[in-house]
Formats: structure tokens, sequence, C-alpha cells
């Protein structure tokens, strides 16, 4: 990788406002030992999807992680008879209202016992993440219906959905499926961020110090260490939302996966439901073998 490649990470909202924003944090890529370092410079916040759309047209070559769905399970677009090639799905997914794809989801759900409501992608288990298909606490299926089309409209480089298809990365602008808890749990499994004011505990302060820390301390799992400057660090620590410490994470799954052969998508990677990057492919299951777990949201 070259030095000062560029890196991106996004933890998204449906519906971003002032007071809510997409946070996108930016760094650069530095060849240091014992391992590489993503220098984050500053983490944006974008009140509105112009300003979401004016990030993505940030001129390439990068690779950013995002913290939102980038598909739905196999079992559900097949059952529902929606396209089945990721970039139609993603057209039709976007084009529908939201009443019809909740419709939809219900259905499906209501067809089910208890503990086996929901589809899973191969992913989303090994992940430790919500169904992409969950509409409600938290809604990761409105996450995927507000964003992903502008991605594509954007004219990303999707490679865990081979798309676009036969074209090469060197140059590209890169979209890695990112989720920031999935890292997170590997230093703290205790809540460290709330949107309620009731969550802004002290505590909690402590534990986004905690995962900043080991950010920077290269002890997360992930090849790469992060840097960032003290100011930053501070403030990165007071959101109590935590929505500012998961942009650094999806960051760093990006920079991690883009030194990764093939960014550490699996080889029977099922290009429809995509891949969530770090994720280790060995704990990949077939959908549908193990009853639901307890949802957790994203980031």
């Amino acid at each position: 990788m070259a030095a000062g490649a560029l890196f991106l990470g996004v933890d998204f909202t449906s519906a971003p406002c002032a007071r809510k924003p997409i946070t996108a944090a930016r760094g650069h890529w530095l060849p240091t030992r014992p391992l590489p370092t993503w220098e984050v410079e500053d983490v944006l916040e974008l009140p509105s999807f112009t300003a979401f759309d004016a990030l993505l047209a940030t001129p390439g070559p990068w690779v950013g992680g995002f913290d939102l769905p980038f598909g739905q399970p196999r079992l559900l677009v097949e059952h529902e008879g929606w396209p089945n090639t990721w970039a139609a799905f993603v057209r039709h997914y976007c084009g529908l209202p939201r009443a019809v794809l909740r419709d939809a989801f219900r259905r499906w759900c209501d067809a089910r016992p208890a503990g086996s409501k929901f589809a899973w992608r191969r992913t989303d288990r090994p992940a430790g993440s919500s169904p992409a298909m969950r509409w409600a606490n938290p809604p990761v299926a409105w996450m995927m219906h507000a964003g992903i089309g502008r991605m594509l409209d954007a004219g990303l480089v999707f490679p865990a959905h081979r798309h676009p298809s036969r074209r090469g990365t060197a140059a590209g602008r890169i979209a890695l499926e990112a989720y920031p808890a999935f890292t997170a749990r590997r230093v703290c499994r205790q809540p460290y961020k709330s949107d309620a004011r009731a969550g802004h505990t002290r505590e909690r302060a402590r534990r986004r110090r905690t995962i900043l820390d080991a950010l920077t301390a290269g002890a997360v799992g992930l090849d790469v260490r992060a840097s960032l400057r003290p100011a930053l660090a501070r403030r990165i620590v007071a959101d109590a939302a935590g929505d500012l410490l998961d942009a650094v994470i999806c960051g760093m799954q990006a920079a991690h996966a883009a030194a990764l052969p093939r960014f550490g998508l699996p080889r029977a990677l099922d290009a429809l439901e995509g891949w969530i990057a770090t994720v280790p492919t060995a704990s990949a299951r077939p959908a549908g073998t193990r009853s639901v777990d307890a949802p957790r949201g994203r980031g």
C-alpha cells in the first residue's frame, strides 16, 4: 500500500441533521513499524445528504468503511421476487417506499416462529450485528434504504458485491461495509455510547477512552494503529453518542481490509449479500442455521 493512501470511516444515519449528523473520519496511511499507522486528520460532521454526497465525490483513490448494510439476505430477496443481481436489487430496493418494504418484512416475520423471525446474511451472525432486514430498534434496513443508492449513484467500487464487474480498484473510490461494534467488543463489551441523555455517563466516557487507547496502541486485532492529535482524541471521547469514535473504527476496519488479499473477502462470496470488513470468513455459516440472537445495533 502506498504511503499517504487516503482512508475514510463513515458512521451513517438515515436521517442526518445538525443534532445527529453523519460522521466521517479522514486520514492517511503511513508505513510505520511494527504496525502501519492511520493518521486521523479530522472527523467531519455532515448534517445533510447533500454533504454526504459531497464526501462521496472526494477524488480517489481512497477506501472507505461505511456503517450501513450494503445488501439484504438472499433468502428474503428471492422470496419476494426482487432482482437477484446486486446493482439491480439496490435500485429496486431504494426505489420502493418504506411502507412497502415494511409490509414485506412483516409478512416474512409473521410467517415464522419466535426465535427464527428474521432472515440473515451469512456475514451478520459472525459479526454479531442485527439482521439487515430489521426495520426498528435499530432501523438498519432504513439506513441501507437511505444510503446505498446514493453510494451506487456516486460511482463507487464495491468489492464485496463485485461491482462494477471487471474493473480495477487501483484508482477507484472503494466502499467496504463496516461494523464498528465488532472491533469495539474486542476491548469492551459494555455499552460505551448512547443517544439518550440518561446514558451520558462518566463510565461510558471512560469506556470510549479505553477503546480509543486500544485503537492507538494497535491492540484491537487489526493490522493498523490509529494516530490522533490530543484535541481530536478529547473531542471523540467527549462525544456521548459515540458517533465520532465509530467513524474512526470504520476507517480502521477499511485500512485493515485494504492490506489483505481481496480485501479479506470470502472466496465463496455471495455478491448479492456482500460481507462486513474484518469479520473472519471462516466463521461464516449458511443462513438459517442458528436461532436468532438478541438484536444488536450497528456501531
